[in-house]
């Protein structure tokens, strides 16, 4: 019995009589008690028996199940409780946070007591219910409480000690309650403690069950994500033992991760000095391109290393790898030549064309380097484009390399890549353009160091990085193009002649506009339809406005024509062109050829006429370009220049006079 059990009694009565309490009585009165007396006097009678809400048993199994994880949480404290305060005569009660009562543990004899006092599952002991007492005040002031004897409000329970407080979830909502109810006769000065203990405990074993559930559900997201990501992942300690390694990293290493994880890494993966040295600074490190060792097998990957931090200290690392032939792939969708041409798309109806294309086509079938020569814009490039997609690597890259915007100092590094020993470690050309074709324009202009490098990647199928260590094998198709004389630059020593060897097997020379006037009217009409797409208009070209085109000698080749076409289309708001809109300097366009000198009056009488004849017939049909005569005579170079000296046949003579 607790000591002050009969003031509080008289105390009660006070309250129950008048309605109110004087200041000498209100001092033995805890205020939570007073107040909860104010609210019950407005609405329950004192001295009634109480009679309270019953929860029906499926509406108390579904307050059960919504609230499990509580009640899995509470029960082993309740029975761990339970053993002991056997025979004390108290009961353990859970709630929900409406004061329902879902469980009651004890012996038989305490259960059997407190029954009769409607302490059983799904009795409601809420305020509005029960009056004042332990449970209620806890729900309603959410902090633990103990109510003995008279201070409950309902006489009916002043043979009762309760003593109850909150349950709260991890955000600080109240789920309920936990109580221990006992006649008062066996009060215990410790019960309240206990209570608080008790709930302690299940708050805590609940913050212990989100976190651990949280932290699981975490990682089943990681590890999916592991598993869904393309690159391979590998995470080791600051001992350096591989803590987790996922699938596609086992795969990309030939590894099992699960016989990975817990082994030294340096047993698993010899990382290259790049890493080391950057595990070491504690320092991050994107997108190297570097070569992991696994026993006897290397793979070239690009990795990303991470440290992991806690504040001041290193957890671990974390490293990333994907396949370097996978990034350069996406890197040829990104930076490919977006053209779709082919050796069909390009009009060929005149001899000279034809004969291109044919050369063309046979280079396309095979796999020796090509050299395509011809004036600045007759179409090098599309045509090293059309042999690229006309062969079987039209699937690959095609990356072109302009030679004459590289400065010689920079064009060995530039086109042989740098090796992994630094953050600036970039792939060569080649590597690049791997299962492709690299086209090289204006190729005269390549060092004589770097004409010796093509030689050897053309000869050995191999690329060596600057400052490497190792031979990268490429597969790679090189197109060459050029304005210059190649034979005259390998007299001049200015050009390696095994280069230029390798490069006869398919030497193409690509014609001037002038010498295809079959092709000018299909040429100019193709090259205005597509400029005309490009502004969302249809054009069409009168008919004498065809002529004056077509009549034109266009000294810059197709390059001029386009921009002819173009400035004609921007400035014209109309469909059709007219001859008004051609610009004025082509309508005095001078005749196709200049006039060729009469070679001689009478028939040629000779063997030696007729050569003579045919050797100035084709240097006004090739404007001089000896090495073009050699090929349309069908004899070599060497030839040509000794019979051009026997009949005092001068090239220069045939160059174009100058346009006044």
């Amino acid at each position: 019995m607790p000591p002050d059990a009969s003031r509080l009694k008289t105390c009660w009565r006070q309250f129950v009589t008048t309605g109110a309490l004087d200041e000498a009585h209100r001092a033995h009165v805890p205020q939570p008690i007073y107040r909860s007396w104010q609210r019950c006097s407005l609405r329950l009678a004192p001295f009634r028996p109480p009679r309270l809400p019953q929860a029906r048993e499926e509406m108390l199994e579904h307050v059960r199940l919504n609230l499990f994880d509580m009640l899995a949480t509470a029960r082993p404290c309740l029975e761990d409780v339970l053993q002991f305060s056997e025979g004390a005569g108290f009961v353990l009660v859970l709630t929900d946070s409406t004061g329902c009562v879902l469980e009651v543990l004890g012996d038989p004899d305490a259960k059997r007591a407190m029954s009769a006092y409607q302490v059983r599952p799904g009795a409601y002991w809420s305020e509005g219910a029960a009056g004042t007492n332990a449970i209620a005040l806890a729900l309603l002031d959410a902090m633990p409480i103990e109510v003995v004897g008279a201070g409950h409000y309902l006489q009916a329970f002043h043979t009762l000690t309760t003593a109850a407080a909150p349950i709260h979830d991890v955000s600080g909502h109240v789920l309920g309650t936990f109580a221990m109810i006992g006649p008062l006769d066996r009060y215990n000065a410790h019960t309240l403690a206990t209570v608080m203990a008790t709930t302690r405990a299940i708050h805590n074993q609940l913050h212990t069950d989100y976190y651990l559930a949280t932290a699981n559900r975490h990682l089943t997201e990681l590890q999916s994500v592991f598993r869904a990501i393309s690159d391979g992942v590998i995470s080791w300690n600051p001992q350096g033992h591989i803590t987790h390694m996922n699938e596609r990293a086992g795969d990309l290493l030939g590894i099992s991760p699960e016989h990975a994880r817990g082994r030294p890494l340096s047993d698993v993966v010899q990382l290259p000095p790049l890493v080391q040295q950057a595990q070491q600074e504690k320092r991050t490190l994107l997108d190297a391109e570097v070569t992991l060792w696994v026993g006897q097998r290397s793979f070239d990957v690009m990795l990303c290393f991470h440290p992991i931090h806690h504040g001041p200290y290193c957890l671990g690392y974390l490293a990333t790898i994907r396949p370097v032939k996978r990034v350069r792939n996406l890197v040829h969708r990104i930076v490919n030549m977006p053209t779709t041409i082919t050796l069909d798309d390009i009009p060929a109806f005149s001899p000279a064309s034809r004969r291109v294309i044919r050369l063309a086509r046979q280079a396309a079938r095979g796999r020796a380097p090509v050299l395509l020569h011809g004036e600045s814009g007759t179409g090098k490039s599309s045509l090293a484009a059309a042999i690229h997609n006309s062969s079987p690597r039209a699937n690959g890259a095609f990356i072109t390399v302009h030679c004459r915007t590289i400065p010689h100092e920079l064009m060995v590094p530039e086109f042989l890549g740098i090796d992994q020993s630094t953050d600036n470690s970039r792939p060569s050309k080649f590597e690049l353009a791997d299962g492709g074709t690299l086209l090289l324009t204006d190729i005269e202009y390549l060092s004589l160091e770097m004409q010796s490098a093509l030689l050897h990647v053309i000869d050995s199928g191999m690329v060596m990085r600057l400052a490497g260590t190792r031979a990268i094998p490429v597969d790679v198709r090189i197109i060459a193009s050029t304005t210059a004389d190649l034979d005259e630059l390998v007299r001049a020593g200015h050009f390696h002649a095994d280069l230029l060897y390798r490069f006869n097997a398919f030497r193409i020379t690509v014609p001037p506009l002038r010498e295809r006037r079959e092709d000018l009217e299909t040429l100019i009409e193709r090259t205005a339809s597509r400029i005309g797409r490009h502004t969302q208009r249809r054009v069409h070209i009168a008919p004498d406005a065809m002529a004056i085109l077509c009549r034109y000698d266009w000294p810059g080749n197709i390059r001029e024509l386009e921009s002819v076409l173009e400035r004609i289309i921007l400035t014209n708001d109309r469909s059709l062109i007219r001859p008004q809109d051609v610009p004025s300097y082509l309508h005095h366009a001078t005749p196709h050829h200049p006039a060729e000198p009469v070679t001689s009056p009478f028939p040629p009488t000779s063997l030696a006429d007729l050569e003579r004849e045919a050797i100035v017939r084709a240097g006004w049909a090739c404007r001089g370009n000896v090495s073009r005569m050699a090929v349309q005579l069908g004899i070599s170079r060497t030839t040509l220049w000794r019979r051009m000296k026997q009949y005092g046949i001068d090239p220069n003579q045939f160059r174009t006079p100058s346009r006044s």
